[in-house]
């Protein structure tokens, strides 16, 4: 596992993980002591690790990690995808959010399931557990979270996609993107996405949501010129490869449920509420 950061992301995340099942038995008003108490740790440790890994105290942190706090996404930070993209949200405007630059494969190549393609691979350690990084010469093509799954499920997973490519571990080539990937340093990250062109526009839509807001399937339908093709842009969110970075996580039912989550209703939540406390710090 390649530690990215001097602070283990990973043991942040996983209190954080732990608190959340806390929050959920016990209800958002359980206290800093009891929280800390559960977590074994002192209130004062407590709160230092919740403010370093996420900038917030664990108070407020507790707002985001809530189960409403997706409804009231929905009525606070609820993004238009068409206004998004015209008042130029997308890209390197985007609130706290990367810079992120983009081609896909052709279909035909799509079609070659990954056929004469080399895929690197590596571990990474990120704020939301385990992340198994996969990348092309043209940019990273697959995120995966294996904290809700085993890391075997996890490899198992991404490589179903593209099952005729060339898998090569060398997580040294990939590490300076996953760095900027999860804002351990400043730049480019290049992405290469391999699917079907109907899901290339769905992902494309997910990349229009600025950090800390969230959009609804419906609407995207909407955006994508297929307003009646909500179930199959459900599905290719779903299938999405590049986990956190096409935020497939920022598209919510218009009921204010969460939906589904490939890697875990959990990792989702986690997502959302730490994009908001860095967008509201």
């Amino acid at each position: 596992m390649n530690n990215l950061a001097e602070d283990s992301q990973g043991y942040h995340f996983n209190v954080m993980r732990r608190a959340l099942d806390v929050i959920d038995d016990q209800g958002p008003a359980v206290s800093l002591d009891a929280l800390a108490a559960q977590m074994n740790m002192s209130p004062a440790h407590f709160q230092r690790v919740f403010s370093r890994w996420v900038g917030v105290s664990p108070k407020r942190y507790q707002q985001y990690l809530t189960l409403g706090h997706a409804k009231a996404l929905l009525q606070n930070r609820f993004t238009t995808l068409q206004t998004a993209h015209e008042a130029g949200l997308s890209g390197g405007g985007r609130l706290h959010d990367l810079f992120l630059r983009w081609e896909a494969m052709s279909p035909g190549d799509f079609a070659r399931k990954g056929d004469g393609l080399t895929i690197h691979w590596g571990w990474f350690d990120s704020p939301f557990g385990p992340a198994l990084v996969m990348g092309t010469d043209k940019g990273l093509c697959g995120i995966g979270f294996a904290s809700e799954c085993t890391e075997a499920e996890a490899m198992q997973d991404l490589q179903s996609r593209w099952p005729n490519a060339a898998y090569v571990e060398a997580p040294e080539r990939l590490a300076p993107w996953v760095r900027n990937a999860f804002g351990q340093a400043e730049g480019d990250v290049p992405l290469f996405l391999i699917g079907a062109p109907f899901q290339i526009k769905v992902w494309e839509a997910l990349m229009q949501i600025p950090s800390g807001h969230v959009t609804s399937y419906s609407e995207i339908a909407d955006f994508i010129g297929h307003p009646k093709a909500v179930r199959a842009v459900g599905t290719a969110v779903g299938r999405n490869p590049i986990s956190y970075l096409i935020p497939c996580h920022r598209a919510l039912r218009k009921s204010g449920g969460l939906g589904g989550y490939h890697w875990g209703l959990p990792v989702k939540r986690s997502m959302l509420a730490w994009e908001s406390a860095r967008v509201e710090a």
